[in-house]
């Protein structure tokens, strides 16, 4: 057998990558740390990748290690030939095609690493290898820590290897971003959220930023020429990366209240095979009472305070189609929950085909003037506008066909 080791593997996208990269016999082995000198002396595998907090655990159990790991400190890659143990370490190659791909030059650039890990050791080595100028590490207790670190606001390369942000901890970033003001890349060795809350806040700085999958689709090549001693196209990176993203991604419609995102949204779940979830069912489930009895009775801010708890729940998890209710757009900190691992809809229905039954803001202010006030913001947050005023096959079938593009 193959597989990968590590302590809590509930959400791995690894058996995915290595079934599209030709292993079926791929598996995740859940191994406490008292089991693992047992697990490996047994050596019912033929080869594993080895994942946090093994990376370097597992060193001393091995025969054979390659100079890359060796060199790095930390193995990813465990192979069994002839009765012995071989360590490699593929990360090396996964990170190095991640920023190549990226186009973030590093040469002669100042870089942070945030955490001293095995994850750490290896991209220091990429960034060494690939000319940065200098590259500090940054950990709780070491010379440059979580305290004195915004004394490096010179910094122009971050790199996150620590798990601050990965789910279920989402929406949590190691550091404050917006203190390092010369910026020229960031990067996140996480990939479960598609996009982590340190990525998001470069990108909202206008600095070139790339999550894990990347990395992770890259190294599973690697590991997988190991494994079968054999040469893959390069080209299948890309495009495994390509279609984990689609299948992984949440497809989260936004637009005024009766624009149709229920039922379109129900119509998407079946073609794109993606569970539908409901924002403002969430809250009438949590609330166990309809919303216009939650404004009514709490006021429209508890109801927002709700929605808010409904979205981080929701744009958490992945390969949902997500249908928002109508003013979610109203709060800011609603944005990037929802983008984290979601690309954004905005059905752009017509005002005066709107319904206002059942919906007591629309009645309160207006369905126009509630639709001309919230325009704007539907449009900041949405990565695509399509016209919602056809059939519910036409939007359905128009929504595909942009993210098609993307």
């Amino acid at each position: 057998m193959y597989g990968l080791l590590g302590e809590h593997l509930p959400h791995s996208f690894s058996p995915q990558i290595h079934l599209a990269l030709g292993n079926k016999d791929y598996h995740l082995f859940e191994i406490a740390p008292e089991n693992l000198e047992k697990f490996l002396s047994e050596r019912k595998f033929k080869g594993i990748n080895v994942t946090i907090p093994y990376k370097k655990a597992v060193i001393p159990y091995l025969d054979v290690i390659s100079p890359e790991a060796e060199k790095i400190g930390a193995v990813n890659t465990i192979t069994v030939r002839d009765g012995k143990l071989y360590g490699d370490n593929t990360d090396y190659f996964g990170f190095k095609y991640m920023v190549e791909r990226s186009g973030i030059d590093i040469k002669g650039k100042k870089a942070l690493v945030l955490g001293s890990g095995g994850a750490s050791a290896t991209v220091q080595a990429v960034l060494s290898d690939m000319g940065a100028d200098s590259v500090g590490v940054v950990s709780r207790n070491g010379e440059i820590n979580y305290t004195n670190i915004y004394s490096e606001t010179d910094t122009e390369i971050i790199v996150n290897t620590t798990p601050v942000g990965m789910y279920p901890d989402n929406m949590h970033s190691p550091v404050v971003l917006e203190k390092f003001l010369n910026l020229k890349g960031v990067f996140d060795v996480v990939y479960n959220p598609l996009r982590t809350k340190i990525i998001m806040d470069a990108q909202n700085m206008g600095v070139p930023a790339v999550a894990g999958l990347p990395m992770l689709v890259a190294q599973a090549k690697k590991t997988h020429e190991i494994f079968f001693d054999t040469k893959l196209e390069d080209s299948i990176t890309e495009k495994i990366t390509m279609t984990l993203f689609k299948e992984m991604c949440n497809i989260v419609l936004i637009g005024m209240a009766g624009c149709g995102k229920s039922t379109i949204g129900k119509a998407l779940s079946e073609k794109l095979n993606k569970d539908l979830m409901d924002t403002d069912s969430m809250i009438e489930n949590a609330e166990e009472k309809p919303i216009p009895e939650i404004i009514a009775n709490q006021g429209e801010d508890y109801f927002r305070c709700c929605e808010n708890i409904a979205v981080n729940l929701a744009g958490r998890e992945k390969s949902l189609i997500i249908a928002t209710g109508g003013g979610v757009v109203t709060r800011p900190e609603n944005y990037m929950p929802l983008k984290q691992n979601g690309i954004i809809i905005f059905i752009n229905r017509d005002a005066e085909k709107l319904p206002t039954k059942n919906r007591p803001l629309s009645q309160l202010h207006g369905v126009k003037a509630l639709y001309e006030k919230r325009m704007p913001l539907y449009r900041q947050f949405a990565h695509i506008e399509v016209d919602g005023n056809g059939t519910v096959e036409e939007v359905t079938n128009s929504i595909i066909k942009e993210i098609e593009k993307i």
